[in-house]
């Protein structure tokens, strides 16, 4: 639950009041696998996108998405999961648009993955490899065979005897990618788009910031990072909670 000053409420806006309402009618019938929707909030004036901000509060994911334009977009996820803010830089780093969108991933993140390839390519086995290359052929049957839609195919490379050779090898036939976030739920998780079309790197941390699991998921976007239905509910009850004692 966010924290509330008294005294910041005293001048609230009609405008922010009416986009809570808005977001938390959306929640209540948002479907997971529908589009969002986006509220624009751009041309809101600074206090009413800092009560927005307040009330909405900071949740478990965060990050980056860039767009083939050249766009960035930062995304933060709301208190409220499934409600996320998002701001638009440019490649000069001047903010271009704003948004609040309710839904399962921000669509820039989907948008951001659209360029990518397809199928890998790489070169020989690398001296000193152990296990990459079948590594290598499984991730591309997978990438081949996957439909939008399908469970993930899980690759747990932690359970994979890899000589260094074989990881230098795997990042750099894999590359880095358009996406990167971080979730602090239950334990801390970092996720990164690899340069290949429905292909993510997923590690879990422990508290001290060792990982405890590393795994790659063949999948359109990992289910750590995505919000259910059952999120769009809690999260509209929850804000109309909010909206009740703090906006009526």
């Amino acid at each position: 639950m966010p924290s509330y000053r008294v005294g910041s409420l005293n001048g609230r806006s009609r405008q922010a009041a009416m986009l809570i309402s808005d977001i938390a009618a959306t929640l209540a019938v948002q479907k997971a696998g529908q589009p969002g929707r986006l509220f624009d909030i751009f041309e809101f004036d600074d206090d009413d996108k800092k009560l927005i901000t307040q009330t909405l509060g900071n949740g478990e994911v965060c990050g980056v998405a860039a767009l083939p334009s050249g766009v960035l977009a930062q995304f933060q996820e709301a208190v409220m999961a499934g409600v996320w803010h998002i701001r638009f830089t440019d490649p000069a780093g001047d903010l271009i648009a704003e948004y609040i969108e309710v839904a399962p991933i921000p669509m820039a993140v989907r948008r951001a993955c659209t360029a990518l390839p397809t199928l890998i390519s790489h070169g020989p086995e690398p001296p000193g490899a152990m296990n990459v290359m079948p590594l290598m052929t499984e991730i591309g049957n997978r990438m081949v065979q996957y439909r939008d839609g399908d469970p993930a195919h899980v690759i747990i490379l932690s359970l994979f005897p890899m000589s260094i050779e074989d990881v230098n090898f795997l990042q750099v036939t894999l590359g880095a990618g358009p996406v990167q976030l971080t979730s602090r739920g239950y334990r801390p998780c970092r996720v990164a788009a690899a340069g290949a079309r429905n292909v993510w790197s997923v590690q879990f941390y422990d508290n001290m910031g060792k990982i405890v699991v590393d795994m790659l998921q063949i999948v359109d976007i990992p289910a750590v990072a995505i919000a259910t239905e059952e999120d769009f509910r809690s999260s509209a009850a929850h804000l109309r909670d909010v909206e009740e004692a703090y906006f009526k």
